[in-house]
C-alpha cells in the first residue's frame, strides 16, 4: 500500500499493513519511493501520512479510543 507524506507529497510504500491499522502503534515502517532503486526501510509517524488522494487516514487507525467522545 502506498501513502503520501503530508508536508512533502513523497510516496511511501508501507511494509507492514498491520502496523498501519493498529491504533496502538504511532510509527509505521516503509520505503520512500524516490528514484529507480529500492530505498532502505525508514520509520514514519502515522500522523504525517495521508492517502495519495490527500484524504486523511481513518481515525480508527490512529486513535485506540476513537469510539469515546472527546472531552471539551
Amino acid at each position: 500500500m502506498f501513502l503520501q507524506v503530508k508536508n512533502t507529497s513523497d510516496l511511501v510504500k508501507i511494509i507492514d499493513i498491520q502496523e498501519l491499522i493498529d491504533p496502538n502503534i504511532n510509527i509505521v515502517h516503509g520505503q520512500d519511493q524516490e528514484g529507480q532503486e529500492e530505498q532502505d526501510t525508514d520509520s514514519f509517524e502515522k500522523e504525517a501520512l495521508v492517502f495519495p488522494s490527500g484524504e486523511s487516514l481513518p481515525r480508527c487507525w490512529l486513535d485506540a479510543n476513537y469510539r469515546k467522545a472527546k472531552a471539551s
